[in-house]
């Protein structure tokens, strides 16, 4: 079968390979065939190689954890998914045991291997999973979206700290997932919406979507401009989905008193914000890591089933699985949304 390969410790070094196709299925593994992938952010530091994926990755490694495919093969214990059955996956494999996965958290089970990273992944035409990661969905939502709903997931468990409706709302970071979040909100009643994002390109998704304001904080004081829109009082709810220390200061600045904040954005070491303002505001601030498995799994697919979402302003290229470099340069570039590649139909 065609996988791509991550095959040495350095940048670049990814191949799109004939490597044997997964066989030996343990009795609860399933073998699906994999119809579409996306490219996740994390894939672009693996092909970069950044200090996280030299710290995690043991090439040769099948990268990809985004998907869509079709169950074709069964361990003979399997019992949560059928052959035939259209699914997407979980990407981090909980080990069921420790004290996290048997009090209902295993989206921070303490012994996590994630698919692409610690086990090979779904850039590839077939994928060999355990099938307590695996989500069957609707065949009505499109591979496209479908192959979108792990990221997506990370937008709706992000913004779920909150009942959003009627609620004003701050989105700092409009790549695909504040974009999703974007997308989210929206559909959740909030209002106004308003996003923080400095690139040409994603300012003008950021609208697409349904932002209500756009603020490029290079050229406008964030939160000037917040205390504008909401007359002196900040927003209701701050979610911070770029990593920029900048932007999180400066979002907990622009927060009501009792607000809610929620991060999803990872920072290059360490940070600092004002810890005294946070507590004298009153704030309440979650940490947001994955999905909540698998509640967010459920949510997501409810409203692709049922059309609450619309991504087709986020899914911005569909591109053959041939392409991957003009899907991983497109990355890089940030100039655009989420990056489908075609394997199998």
């Amino acid at each position: 079968m065609r996988a791509l390969v991550k095959k040495e410790a350095r940048r670049g070094a990814i191949e799109l390979q004939k490597v044997p196709k997964p066989s030996d299925l343990g009795p609860r593994e399933v073998l699906i065939r994999v119809n579409r992938v996306s490219i996740c952010g994390s894939d672009v530091h693996i092909y970069e190689w950044n200090k996280w994926a030299a710290s995690r990755i043991r090439p040769p490694r099948i990268i990809g954890h985004e998907f869509t495919g079709e169950v074709v093969k069964l361990g003979s214990d399997v019992e949560l998914v059928k052959e035939g059955d259209i699914v997407v996956a979980e990407s981090h494999i909980p080990c069921m045991a420790c004290y996290q996965c048997r009090t209902g958290k295993m989206h921070v089970c303490r012994n996590t291997k994630i698919i692409g990273v610690d086990v090979d992944g779904a850039f590839a035409d077939y994928v060999k999973l355990p099938e307590v990661v695996l989500w069957k969905i609707d065949p009505s939502i499109p591979a496209e979206y479908a192959s979108v709903m792990e990221p997506l997931g990370n937008a709706i468990h992000t913004a779920s700290v909150a009942n959003l409706s009627g609620k004003s709302v701050l989105i700092t970071g409009v790549g695909p997932i504040g974009a999703m979040a974007i997308a989210v909100t929206k559909a959740s009643g909030s209002a106004p919406i308003i996003a923080a994002e400095i690139k040409p390109y994603r300012i003008k998704m950021a609208r697409k979507i349904g932002a209500d304001y756009v603020i490029n904080p290079t050229e406008q004081d964030l939160v000037e401009e917040v205390m504008k829109i909401t007359e002196g009082n900040g927003v209701d709810v701050f979610l911070e989905m770029s990593g920029n220390p900048k932007a999180l200061a400066d979002g907990i600045k622009a927060v009501t008193n009792g607000g809610k904040v929620s991060v999803l954005g990872v920072y290059d070491g360490r940070i600092e914000f004002d810890m005294n303002l946070a507590v004298f505001k009153a704030l309440t601030i979650y940490g947001i890591t994955g999905r909540e498995m698998f509640k967010t799994w459920h949510v997501a697919t409810q409203m692709l089933k049922y059309k609450q979402l619309d991504l087709s302003s986020v899914v911005t290229h569909v591109l053959d699985f041939d392409d991957w470099e003009e899907g991983m340069e497109l990355m890089q570039s940030g100039n655009c949304g989420k990056i489908v590649l075609k394997l199998n139909d």
